[in-house]
């Protein structure tokens, strides 16, 4: 096993991870205040509002058939009565809907902060980056999709690449078996672990702050000084003015 494989397939991961998770934890403790997606729906709303969801639920699709794929053993699949063909065509129909949402919701989105001044003004080095990772990521994945995987001969990429992939979580990797993968693939993980590498540093972090506490937030209270002037104030109480309450719903 040569050098190069080993840090590609052992070293990379590791420390991809390592950067994922402790940079997460100090941008959430030096940073909170920066621990946002930097919202620009005030600038230019028309765009985002058909470009944000696509990408969004297109990723989480992606995502789902990614950890299918990459941490259910072929053997358990085969055991319920799914064949390899069957999967495969699962796969395609499923890995479809979703690539064809990223991408069109990136392209918005990208042609969006391009085109809109106000919003090309808040575009920050690290946000050029990683919308260059995820278009790589994305093309990359879908080439594995169409150029391989339904026009050229297909490969089943669970018998090498995911059985590579649950092995790093037991400190047991393989790489010899992402070494007898195709380009394409290795080409992939590469870039998707330099993309975890950035993630806590990006505007990416938002993904992790869902707001749960709306559910059970108490109403909001606004202050009206409507009437305030006709009543009578003391040093003490000022005048206490009209309460409106709003709920979630307003």
């Amino acid at each position: 096993m040569s050098g190069l494989n080993l840090v590609l397939w052992v070293f990379l991961p590791y420390v991809s991870v390592t950067i994922f998770v402790v940079g997460h934890i100090w941008r959430y403790r030096h940073d909170q205040f920066g621990w946002t997606s930097r919202s620009t729906q005030l600038l230019e709303s028309r765009l985002l509002r058909w470009g944000n969801p696509l990408f969004h639920y297109g990723a989480l699709a992606a995502i789902g058939g990614h950890i299918l794929g990459l941490l259910i053993p072929e053997q358990l699949t085969a055991a319920i009565g799914i064949s390899e063909s069957t999967y495969h065509v699962i796969a395609i129909s499923a890995g479809t809907v979703a690539w064809v949402a990223v991408i069109a919701g990136l392209l918005i989105l990208l042609y969006r902060r391009v085109m809109s001044p106000r919003v090309r003004a808040t575009t920050t080095p690290v946000d050029l980056l990683t919308y260059a990772l995820l278009f790589v990521v994305i093309a990359l994945g879908i080439w594995e999709t169409f150029g391989i995987n339904t026009l050229g001969t297909p490969y089943n990429y669970r018998t090498t690449v995911s059985v590579w992939f649950r092995g790093l979580f037991i400190f047991q990797p393989q790489p010899q078996l992402m070494a007898s993968a195709p380009l394409i693939f290795q080409l992939h993980i590469i870039t998707a672990f330099l993309l975890f590498a950035l993630w806590p540093f990006s505007r990416l972090v938002h993904a992790w702050s869902i707001p749960l506490s709306y559910l059970g937030r108490a109403q909001i209270l606004y202050r009206s000084y409507r009437g305030a002037a006709s009543r009578p104030r003391s040093r003490t109480d000022p005048g206490r003015p009209d309460i409106r309450v709003e709920t979630l719903d307003e």
